[in-house]
């Protein structure tokens, strides 16, 4: 059974960093493309990152230049370094494949950022 489990949110303050860790299991993660998801409250979850199985990058333009996606292949994870944190960045956040079709989503975890 393929599981992602995401850990490392939390609260930060404005212009903060966070890292996100996505522990796949049952699944070797370098054979996908990868990608990271939020969810703010009241809306629809939306792909903000992604990175390719050559580890070809991709933001969407709310966290360019600020996020960073990468791979830890002997580790079977995927990161989400975040800096530069906004307010409007407080979401859960979920990690899948980048089609996200064929498993299941993840627990996610929560990122606040607040003053």
């Amino acid at each position: 059974q393929v599981q992602f489990v995401e850990s490392g949110g939390g609260l930060a303050q404005p212009g903060g960093s966070l890292r996100l860790s996505c522990l796949g299991s049952g699944i070797i993660v370098r054979h996908y493309p990868m990608a990271w998801y939020r969810q703010a409250a009241g809306k629809e979850r939306e792909l903000i990152a992604d990175i390719s199985i050559g580890r070809v990058t991709n933001y969407v333009d709310s966290v360019k230049g600020r996020f960073t996606i990468s791979r830890d292949d002997a580790l079977n994870t995927v990161y989400l370094q975040m800096s530069s944190l906004k307010p409007e960045d407080t979401a859960v956040y979920f990690c899948n494949t980048l089609a996200a079709r064929e498993f299941n989503w993840g627990q996610g975890t929560q990122v606040t950022v607040t003053s």
